[in-house]
């Protein structure tokens, strides 16, 4: 019964959400910005005590999230050493990574100094309404943030200083969050990280002295923070991949939730029906931390609203452990693996190997209805362009080079008819009923070869590490069915708590000799091709 009404809640909030985009302000102006979000409710989320590795204790930015916050509270590191730590790696690494679009350093040191006071004094926020307390994150900078500049990496917004924040900032905040800086994103969340006039910013942190190795879409700033050790974790938006493609290819884990599970307030849109909020984080735990902090209904987005309540996504992400050591699902599962799934990739055959030894896995070979490669093609898929371009119209009108070299794909959105907008959206609807009653009629988790098919109908899924093919990172992305971020949380813990690819880390950049490495330029046409 859960399941179906999952369903119905779903297909109706997507027709809703698909109406809702002929009528909603989709882009909170410089001059307009969102209304402040109500005080968040304290997040119900009690972060575990779990054990803290030694290369943790040695070096606090080793630690994940939880980590940092086990030590936070019992006493064996302060906020204000830590968010130090990360500061020191800034300084001297992100002339390389460029990961950063801005730094909040004094800000997030007085935060840290407060923080730790509180703790000392004995008035420290209790551990459930403040679980992030003192860990510093990484905000993609299209998200409002109070006094800090969120340009989205824009020459529309390059003069933009919120007053507000938006949704999922306020209530990282709430939760004890210190904002150590921006992350570079690609501009206005079209591409991978550049300048507007193209030239490549953010790098992979698995390859800081190649600038050409892609670094997985528009959240690689946030993405690298986390991978360079930058940032405790982060927070970025996918509407094409941009938060699960970097995390595959930085070996991080990121998490987009099903749509409408985080609020858009105060975050610079691309697509009203399909721009999604999520963690890009170091393990399957702290995306489920993050996650649980972010979620929740929204008077500022009607897209939260009426939604199933979230599951307890901390137990979801706490693997579990028979008497004799053996890690199990959590429940009875079964993974669809699509046609293909394997096919030139062997860390994939691995990870199949891998799942298939969990007790409670059942791995079931499925088929995808026979148009599905017309249903999420590019013609269908376009229909995004008229979405974005349409709350950006004055800007087109006033000066198209305010777009720089993404200007191609909102160009491409003002082509488009709305007979083919309207035909595109029944297709979405064809497509969702498609997969609803297809695959998910045969399996209760979907391993994927694309994220774009998921972006389109607004179900959730995760992008996790399976290992490393000629040095560098490989994931795999995992789909899940409406509200059901659980059910993915529980097969990554599985298999996180078997692997440790998730452990990994990248080596740090070589500072001597300085090595110049030139910065490639996208032209527009490159930039068009590639965007989200």
């Amino acid at each position: 019964m859960g399941r179906d009404l999952n369903r119905r809640t779903f297909l109706a909030a997507s027709a809703a959400g698909t109406g809702g985009a002929l009528t909603a302000s989709a882009v909170p102006a410089a001059a307009a910005p969102a209304r402040a979000p109500e005080t968040p409710a304290a997040p119900a989320v009690d972060v575990p005590d779990l054990p803290v590795r030694e290369a943790a204790r040695h070096d606090p930015t080793e630690a994940t999230l939880a980590e940092a916050v086990v030590l936070i509270r019992t006493g064996r590191l302060t906020s204000a050493d830590l968010v130090q730590a990360y500061l020191d790696r800034i300084e001297k690494y992100d002339k390389t990574y460029q990961a950063y679009a801005e730094v909040t350093g004094k800000q997030a040191l007085l935060a840290a100094y407060a923080a730790d006071r509180a703790n000392r004094s004995g008035r420290g926020e209790d551990r459930k309404t403040a679980p992030l307390a003192g860990v510093p994150l990484c905000v993609k900078d299209n998200y409002f943030t109070k006094g800090v500049p969120t340009r989205a990496n824009s020459f529309i917004f390059e003069d933009f200083i919120p007053v507000t924040d938006a949704t999922a900032v306020a209530r990282l905040k709430a939760a004890g969050g210190i904002l150590l800086g921006k992350g570079q994103m690609g501009p206005l969340a079209t591409t991978r990280a550049t300048t507007p006039n193209g030239m490549i910013t953010t790098v992979n942190a698995w390859t800081p002295d190649n600038p050409l190795i892609d670094p997985g879409g528009s959240s690689t700033g946030p993405a690298c923070a986390v991978a360079g050790r930058m940032a405790s974790s982060s927070i970025g938006t996918q509407t094409g991949g941009s938060i699960v493609n970097p995390a595959n290819r930085q070996n991080l884990t990121g998490l987009k939730p099903t749509m409408g599970r985080v609020s858009l307030n105060g975050v610079i849109p691309l697509s009203y029906t399909r721009d999604h909020c999520g963690p890009i984080a170091r393990d399957v735990m702290d995306a489920a931390i993050m996650l649980t902090v972010m979620a929740g209904p929204d008077a500022e987005d009607p897209r939260t609203r009426g939604l199933p309540r979230l599951p307890n996504l901390v137990r979801a992400a706490t693997p579990v452990v028979s008497s004799k050591g053996k890690v199990r699902l959590r429940r009875a599962t079964r993974i669809g693996v699509p046609p293909g799934f394997t096919d030139g990739i062997a860390r994939r055959s691995a990870l199949l190997d891998t799942l298939a030894d969990l007790p409670g896995v059942t791995l079931v070979e499925i088929r995808y209805p026979t148009d599905w490669s017309t249903l999420t093609g590019s013609a269908f898929n376009a229909a995004r362009l008229s979405e974005r371009t349409e709350p950006f119209r004055h800007w087109l009108r006033e000066d198209l080079t305010k777009f720089g070299v993404s200007v191609l794909s909102w160009l491409q959105g003002l082509m488009l008819s709305g007979d083919e907008w309207i035909t595109a959206q029944r297709a979405k609807r064809h497509l969702l009923r498609a997969v609803l009653d297809g695959p998910f009629d045969h399996c209760d988790v979907l391993l994927q070869t694309s994220p774009v098919p998921f972006d389109i109908l607004g179900l959730p899924e995760i992008g996790f590490p399976i290992g490393f093919t000629a040095g560098m990172p490989t994931g795999a992305i995992l789909g899940g069915a409406p509200y059901e971020e659980d059910r993915l949380l529980e097969v990554v813990a599985a298999y996180q708590a078997v692997t440790d690819w998730h452990r990994r880390r990248p080596a740090d950049p070589v500072l001597e000799p300085v090595k110049r490495v030139v910065r490639p330029l996208l032209n527009a046409v490159e930039a068009a091709a590639a965007s989200a």
